[in-house]
């Protein structure tokens, strides 16, 4: 069964995250475009001197794709669930139910992680070869935040296209806003070296938000 589940979830993904991948890699290699063409035209060690006195990351581009994905994977698997009255037939299958929905959650964070976990090592494969270690780590945990924040605006997105009713939907969209706004407050590199262990507990927290809506779609709320 849980293959079956996995398969589903693949079943429904697949070109979603082909197009999320050359989506990704497109912005991803804009982006170190720009860099490079600086280097060409100016050296190195401007590059370095506008990271130390300015403080930029040079991959200020791509803030909030990571959040951007993350709604997108949502919305492409959990959207039909409810549009096309899924949800019913899928919870009535012999699996237990919670864990049913933790899989198919679970299923969607792999696809995120693989894809953050792509570009990353990008980023890290071409700043290696033209910035001092110390730098390219700064460049990496500033946008260790942003790849936090599309993982837990994940689950949210979830929460809100599983909610039976618009009311509270609305509601539970509010709560994602104001969430994904914590993630966005600073945009002064490593701002958020000291707040990534209560980011990673915000994340672990609101994995199980799905359940929630679910629990009110058993119960037959609806408008």
């Amino acid at each position: 069964m849980i293959k079956a589940i996995f398969y589903k979830e693949w079943i429904k993904m697949r070109w979603f995250c082909l197009v999320a991948a050359l989506f990704l890699a497109g912005f991803t290699a804009y982006a170190l475009l720009r860099v490079q063409r600086v280097i060409t035209f100016k050296g190195a060690a401007h590059i370095w001197q506008v990271m130390l006195e300015k403080e930029v990351v040079l991959i200020d581009l791509l803030q909030y794709l990571p959040v951007l994905l993350g709604i997108l994977t949502a919305l492409v698997q959990f959207v039909p669930e409810m549009a096309q009255k899924r949800l019913k037939l899928t919870l009535h299958l012999p699996f237990p139910q919670r864990r049913m929905i933790l899989l198919m959650t679970g299923t969607g964070l792999a696809a995120l992680v693989v894809l953050y976990a792509a570009q990353t090592f990008a980023l890290w494969a071409y700043f290696r070869a033209v910035l001092a270690p110390e730098l390219v780590a700064r460049i990496l945990l500033t946008a260790l935040p942003w790849y936090l924040a599309g993982l837990t605006l994940y689950p949210l997105t979830a929460w809100v296209c599983l909610e039976p009713t618009w009311r509270r939907r609305i509601a539970d969209m509010l709560v994602a806003a104001g969430v994904c706004r914590i993630f966005f407050l600073s945009e002064s590199p490593q701002a958020y070296d000291g707040m990534l262990p209560w980011l990673c507990a915000l994340l672990l927290c609101v994995l199980f938000f799905p359940l929630l809506s679910v629990h009110r779609f058993k119960q037959g709320c609806q408008d």
